[in-house]
């Protein structure tokens, strides 16, 4: 059965209030028309359920080798304020035994995935101007996408009827169960963190991915954490530094590491950015197979970051929002193992600090 057959119309008014937006801004994202309709973005789409829409059984450790399957596609995560998109194939994935932990980590889609936010799973088959589009899309109990998997044209189309049928559930119901996010606990005052303590914590890193378990066992937020570091550690720079860098990078030809994520996956892109550029507001880098559009209205926040680790220190950038969340961190290419590269490292110390 074709996911985008023409049946009948789900008599809902969101399904009928959607259409009526599409009739006027045919452009208009599907976040961004959830938004408008003061509903989730996952609400949306399963408003479109016997249309163009099928739910999917949410059995993450089957269905995520199975996107293999469909050959070169493109894998798109993002946040509040930063797109990433990346094109290649989904290989080489791992989920926990419990089932909350994934990774992909193919020479191309490079994920973390933390499954126990991920709630409901569909297939999309659309007809837009450019002809049919497919996807895989996830949400989260909030409604809110966490992953969306798209078919290109070089994907193995007659893989796809096959993969959403093998993975449809059983009832197609509408029913998204959704629960409201989780409250945020105030940060402490740094009056309450021992910072002495937290430098002497951070200055006994032997891998950048025991930064997490530093910032839960001192009780502070990250940006509060970059605060009370002191300048060895962590500088704050100017906000537009962050595009001069990708300028940077892409005239040096140095191979960069682009992680974006929200709180439930983080994509990663690790080689060159070539063509960049500035639509209004939106810095993006926009090569065959890496896509970033970046809000820089978005960034409130940008350090350069030092950690130590057994190769050496590893030098980053992080950008945050208002809300302190993360929108996208940069470090030079490299593998486990080996060193920070010489040219990322000294391009990433050539900013000047923010004068406060």
């Amino acid at each position: 059965m074709s996911t985008h057959a023409q049946s009948v119309a789900p008599s809902n008014d969101l399904y009928l209030a959607l259409q009526v937006l599409r009739s006027e801004q045919p452009r208009l994202r599907a976040r961004d028309a959830a938004e408008r309709l003061a509903v989730s973005e996952a609400e949306l789409v399963a408003s479109r359920l016997d249309v163009d829409a099928v739910r999917l059984q949410p059995d993450w450790g089957q269905l995520l080798p199975a996107l293999g399957e469909l050959g070169y596609v493109m894998a798109l995560t993002r946040n509040e304020h930063c797109v990433h998109e990346r094109k290649g194939y989904y290989r080489e994935v791992t989920v926990t035994a419990n089932g909350q932990m994934g990774l992909v980590v193919s020479a191309d889609i490079d994920l973390r995935l933390f499954l126990g936010g991920w709630a409901s799973v569909f297939a999309i088959e659309e007809q837009t101007g450019k002809g049919t589009q497919r996807s895989i899309q996830v949400f989260d109990r909030q409604g809110i996408a966490v992953h969306k998997v798209f078919l290109t044209e070089d994907s193995q189309l007659i893989a796809w009827a096959p993969l959403v049928e093998r993975f449809r559930m059983a009832e197609q119901s509408t029913e998204l169960e959704l629960m409201p996010r989780p409250q945020v606990q105030p940060a402490q005052a740094d009056a309450q963190i021992d910072a002495n303590a937290l430098r002497v914590g951070w200055s006994t890193l032997k891998d950048t991915h025991h930064f997490f378990a530093l910032l839960k066992k001192h009780g502070t937020t990250r940006t509060q954490a970059l605060r009370l570091a002191g300048s060895e550690w962590a500088e704050p720079l100017d906000v537009h530094e962050l595009p001069k860098l990708l300028e940077q990078a892409g005239a040096r030809e140095v191979p960069i590491m682009v992680f974006v994520g929200n709180r439930h996956c983080i994509q990663i892109h690790s080689g060159p950015v070539r063509n960049l550029r500035w639509m209004d507001t939106w810095f993006n880098v926009l090569d065959p197979e890496f896509n970033l559009h970046l809000q820089t209205t978005g960034v409130t926040e940008l350090w350069r970051v030092r950690k130590p680790s057994t190769d050496g220190v590893i030098t980053s950038w992080e950008a945050f929002d208002a809300n302190g969340e993360l929108v996208v961190q940069l470090f030079g290419a490299r593998k486990p193992g080996v060193p920070e590269r010489e040219d990322w490292r000294a391009l990433a110390e050539s900013a000047p600090v923010l004068e406060c």
